[in-house]
């Protein structure tokens, strides 16, 4: 063996290591005391903007879709849903002249779908999911 490895053999064999010796220890080390009021603070505001972060992805991924198509049969079928999958069965849905007057009125089938017979003039179709969730559609926008 080498010297230095004999010494550390040694040092082990007479149940001392060099950790044993004052000189050779390092001192601890000190971490200031932390205040746990700023850390619970940072800790609250994380979990809020998370929370935050979540809830505005979720309101966001509610977006209303409808579209409306000439059957070339006298007809115009409406299709409806939501951009996050989910059905728009029973959401209501009316036609309305060019005055803004009611003309048809309705809700979209269990398939999401509506069918109606398309009136003569100007008319627009209006999706209506609720406020801010509405939709409308101008009859010249709706081709076969």
């Amino acid at each position: 063996m080498q010297g230095h490895n004999r010494r550390a053999v040694h040092r082990l064999a007479a149940g001392t290591s060099h950790i044993d010796n004052p000189a050779n220890r390092r001192p601890a080390l000190r971490y200031p005391r932390r205040n746990a009021l700023p850390t619970a603070v940072g800790l609250c505001a994380g979990v809020l903007t998370a929370a935050g972060l979540t809830l505005s992805t979720a309101v966001s991924a509610h977006t209303p879709l409808c579209s409306c198509y000439d059957m070339g049969d006298g007809t115009v079928l409406c299709e409806g849903g939501f951009s996050d999958g989910s059905s728009a069965a029973g959401v209501a849905i009316r036609v309305v002249d060019g005055n803004g007057n009611p003309v048809i009125e309705g809700e979209l089938s269990e398939y999401s779908e509506f069918e109606f017979d398309k009136p003569s003039g100007d008319y627009t179709v209006v999706f209506d999911a609720g406020p801010g969730h509405d939709i409308e559609i101008h009859g010249k926008d709706i081709v076969e």
